[in-house]
């Protein structure tokens, strides 16, 4: 069995803070940008083809490099990478000081992606061996603060925008993260990287198909999914049914919001013993399902805003025990690659989750592909049910 070691720093408010920051930095900076693009679509040239690609190239970045710089994480410290990661999405955004320009917007947000992907898995890691035990309550306010990030960030994106158009947007981008990056410089320990035994391939294919990282990974693909896909059709089968567009972004904000509040109370919850791993993972995808499905059987605007507060429940029931798990279960030396490779899971999720709605929404009708995505994620749900899962053991394939 393979422990941390006994001088790890503890998990102080003054040390984990800056880690939230970062969490809240790139939720912020990644859907500041995509709404504002969305919205300004035409003002500034962009096809719908165009645009779709502008919005993909930030996900495909952290698709590919997420695991890459999770793993350098564990080669040469968490602190490294995340201040390094923070002060890279800084100058990336000075890229889009000429966001009126679709190539330049486009650099910036390719290049803010890859420095995402740097300083999220490695600011995962590091609440991973920071919080110890309390993996869930750290988890659970990290993740709160991510979720205030995507409330925050199209509804402050859009008074900047209104204000100083995209330049404004991305000079802010700059300014907040480099200003979390000196935090983190400043305020975060070094925590040297621990030995590590040598992998074969054979080894690698083990661990990241062994159950202690493929549940967990799966059901914060399928909360992902969810997430993204409710985030893009919510609105739009809001304004279906008669509300105005304010009124469709206050679902959204409702989601989001509810996600915020559960995180922390949840991971408290799990730290306290009063709820394992596996069935409250299990429970949180029932509920997210049961919203999809709710407001794909009677939709309305009762059952929309209903749908929005049990879907951000069971997703913040369901991601903060998925992220405690896999750091309870990984052994200390490499929790950097495997909270990267969580992160790809979570990021195919949400690419996956908005594509399956929509192609058989195309074939068919939206309410169908809310009902196939339903019956997904409580598919996924199973994973939990019965299951052995615990988080009192470090598994080492």
């Amino acid at each position: 069995m393979t422990t941390a070691p006994s001088h790890t720093p503890t998990a102080a408010p003054a040390v984990t803070a800056p880690l939230y920051a970062a969490g809240f930095v790139t939720a912020f900076g990644a859907h500041s940008i995509a709404a504002g693009m969305g919205a300004h679509s035409g003002d500034i040239g962009l096809s719908l083809l165009n645009l779709g690609i502008l919005l993909a190239v930030y996900d495909l970045a952290e698709v590919v490099l997420k695991p890459v710089f999770g793993a350098l994480s564990d080669r040469i410290g968490t602190k490294p990478v995340v201040v390094a990661g923070l002060f890279a999405f800084a100058l990336m955004s000075l890229i889009g000081l000429w966001g009126a320009n679709p190539l330049m917007l486009g650099l910036a947000r390719i290049g803010q992606g890859a420095a995402a992907s740097a300083f999220s898995p490695a600011s995962s890691a590091m609440v991973a061996r920071l919080a110890g035990r309390n993996a869930g309550t750290y988890f659970g306010r990290y993740g709160s603060w991510k979720s205030l990030g995507y409330v925050a960030g199209p509804l402050i994106g859009a008074a900047l925008i209104f204000f100083g158009g995209f330049t404004f947007l991305f000079a802010a981008l700059a300014v907040l993260a480099a200003a979390t990056a000196m935090w983190a410089m400043v305020a975060l320990p070094r925590l040297d990287p621990l030995p590590r035994p040598r992998y074969t391939l054979l080894d690698l294919a083990g661990q990241v198909t062994h159950r202690s990282f493929l549940v967990p990974t799966l059901v914060l693909a399928a909360a992902t999914g969810a997430l993204g896909t409710a985030i893009g059709f919510l609105p739009a089968l809001a304004t279906r049914h008669g509300l105005d567009p304010v009124a469709a972004v206050a679902a959204v904000s409702l989601l989001a919001l509810a996600s915020a509040a559960t995180q922390p109370w949840i991971g408290r919850l799990r730290d306290q013993g009063r709820l394992h791993d596996g069935p409250g993972m299990t429970a949180g995808l029932l509920l997210t399902a049961a919203g999809i499905a709710g407001v794909a059987l009677f939709p309305g605007p009762a059952t929309i805003f209903a749908a929005a507060a049990a879907i951000g429940v069971g997703i913040g029931t369901a991601t903060p025990l998925g992220f405690a798990h896999l750091a309870a279960t990984t052994p200390p030396e490499r929790l950097g690659r495997t909270m990267g490779s969580a992160e790809l899971g979570r990021e195919l999720g949400d690419a996956g989750g908005p594509l399956l709605v929509g192609a058989v929404a195309t074939a068919s009708a939206l309410p169908v592909g809310l009902g196939v995505l339903a019956a997904a994620v409580a598919a996924t749900s199973l994973l939990g049910i019965g299951s052995s899962l615990n988080s009192n053991h470090r598994d080492t394939p």
